[in-house]
């Protein structure tokens, strides 16, 4: 029987629909509590993945991002409001988050996640949520988790499309397994160019949430070795299995990469900036 003097009277009132699933209880919200997710981006991905995440009670959720809030970003990233337009967004997310459930601690890594700083920044965490943007940022995060046998959960988003997958070092295949290498640079457009449907992010951002709920928890099935596709506008999911690279040059049976790298030059972005000036 679960001792529910862990919990003040409020925090049972305020978990009560997770403590009487029996997959979840006290021991699960306990868990909950207990877990340090790491979020990369307060961006689409990451706010309703963080916001979801400190509904549940996750006691330390660390956002690693360097940016200042636009206004261009207040149609998807929905932590952030007209007045913290220039706020920090790592701050923006903190008084929300706080606003609504003071047992979580947001640790706040108002910086660019580097080659230099990402094993020190994700070794402290229990699972590492991905909302990045970027070529670069994701085989960077991929490359770091494997080293550091941290389970990564991957998402991003293209106009009306996204991915999710759940990468489980050492049990799976990894970032670099399903895509080996890089698109040529500015092949696939950003969203700043290409655009996004503003709702799209929330749902490929709570998946992710929900895919670590499911790991610190160690209920149900993750998405290990499979990809979810989401199409808004035919409003289907799709399944891709993904089969482990035996050759992969990280977590395959012989890697040569063991050690982070440049991944601007990896992903042929520092040719095109050269080329720029």
């Amino acid at each position: 029987m679960f001792d529910f003097t862990d919990f003040t009277e409020d925090q049972i009132k305020r978990y009560s629909r997770h403590i009487i699933l029996p997959e979840v209880g006290g021991k699960g919200q306990k868990k909950l509590n207990n877990a340090k997710i790491l979020v990369i981006g307060a961006g689409g991905l990451g706010c309703p993945a963080i916001i979801y995440l400190a509904a549940a009670g996750i006691g330390k959720i660390g956002v690693v991002d360097m940016d200042v809030v636009d206004l261009s970003n207040l149609q998807r990233q929905i932590l952030h409001t007209t007045n913290d337009i220039n706020k920090l967004k790592t701050l923006s997310v903190k008084e929300k988050v706080t606003a609504l459930n003071q047992d979580v601690e947001i640790i706040q890594h108002n910086k660019k996640i580097t080659s230099e700083n990402a094993l020190e920044i994700i070794k402290d965490y229990d699972v590492i949520i991905d909302g990045s943007d970027n070529f670069p940022t994701r085989y960077l995060v991929n490359d770091a988790c494997v080293f550091e046998n941290k389970p990564l959960i991957y998402g991003a988003i293209f106009r009306f499309e996204g991915q999710v997958t759940t990468i489980i070092p050492n049990d799976g295949p990894c970032y670099r397994c399903l895509f080996p290498e890089p698109p040529p640079p500015g092949m696939i457009p950003s969203c700043q160019e290409a655009g996004v449907l503003g709702v799209l992010p929330g749902i490929i951002g709570v998946i992710q949430a929900t895919e670590a709920m499911k790991y610190i928890l160690n209920i149900g099935n993750l998405l290990k070795g499979r990809m979810l596709l989401y199409d808004a506008l035919r409003m289907e999911f799709q399944e891709v299995n993904v089969p482990k690279d035996t050759n992969c040059p990280v977590c395959g049976k012989n890697p040569t990469i063991t050690k982070l790298i440049d991944y601007e030059e990896f992903c042929g972005l520092k040719k095109e900036n050269e080329s720029k000036h």
